[in-house]
């Protein structure tokens, strides 16, 4: 079945006629520069659709909710890696959009019976191993999804923001998570929630350690034993020179461990899928 989320009378009825006694939430917008250019869409999406759904949640008697945050709310970090009890000041409007639904999110922890985990995302790439489903975003911005579309034809080149950031080769570096890694850690966080009913949790999924934009167009240059065009352009404004999850706090309260923590398993898994979603376009 297909609906919206701010949909109340259709979420009460499933919630009914399942008995659903917990909420993964996904849905949401996610493109940073969309969000600068077209606020109150994110807003619209990300934060009163989520709030719609909460309240859906409550009224149906959902008793745990895990939600997609993201590393975006901790704007520009004072210190890398980056803790879960650091300063949250994003610098867009995505990244404050998930950071207003976290805090509604904790304000109903406290005052009805639900407990929640909001999953700090890093930089999610690759694709399901199986080939069964992978990122099929238009006009998508996420570096590994960019340099394999552009391995596969579908760019001409990839544009690297800036070479002069404090970093070994002046270029950003990210902390990229597999997404079946990351498909694991809200199974754990599901469980740890249905064992601890009182508890909630706020926690960063990443590996850990970062690779800069040009290790990471060096990975894909190596799986597909090619070169992809690099093109040189100015920073964006508000990039990070590093954005690293620490990664301690999830290790110590789940039993999550990575099984694809590995660049160059990434990307392959990521041109794989970009290659199938090429081979439906042309058939």
């Amino acid at each position: 079945m297909k609906g919206d989320i701010a949909d109340q009378p259709l979420v009460a009825k499933l919630i009914a006629e399942h008995g659903i006694g917990a909420i993964i939430h996904f849905a949401g917008s996610i493109i940073v520069p969309e969000s600068v250019a077209d606020p109150l869409k994110y807003y619209e999406n990300n934060t009163v659709k989520s709030r719609s759904l909460i309240e859906s949640a409550v009224k149906g008697g959902v008793k745990h909710f895990i939600f997609s945050s993201t590393a975006a709310t901790y704007g520009i970090p004072d210190r890398v890696p980056v803790q879960e009890d650091q300063r949250t000041q994003p610098i867009n409007p995505y990244g404050w959009s998930k950071l207003m639904t976290e805090r509604m999110l904790a304000d109903t922890a406290f005052a009805h019976h639900l407990n929640y985990c909001a999953l700090r995302y890093f930089n999610v790439a690759g694709a399901d191993p199986k080939g069964r489903s992978g990122q099929s975003t238009a006009g998508a911005t996420h570096l590994i999804k960019v340099a394999v579309e552009a391995a596969t034809g579908k760019r001409s080149h990839v544009s690297v923001y800036g070479t002069d950031y404090g970093t070994a080769d002046g270029t950003g570096v990210r902390d990229y998570i597999h997404v079946s890694d990351l498909a694991a850690a809200h199974v754990d966080a599901l469980e740890k929630l249905i064992a601890n009913p009182g508890e909630s949790y706020v926690m960063n999924c990443g590996y850990g350690r970062g690779f800069s934009v040009l290790e990471v167009l060096d990975a894909v240059d190596r799986v597909t034993n090619m070169r992809i065009e690099r093109k040189l352009e100015p920073r964006r404004a508000g990039d990070p020179d590093a954005l690293v999850a620490d990664n301690a706090k999830i290790l110590a309260t789940l039993p999550w461990r990575p099984k694809r923590d590995d660049l160059d398993t990434i990307v392959s898994d990521a041109l794989a899928w970009e290659r199938a979603l090429a081979e439906r376009a042309a058939s």
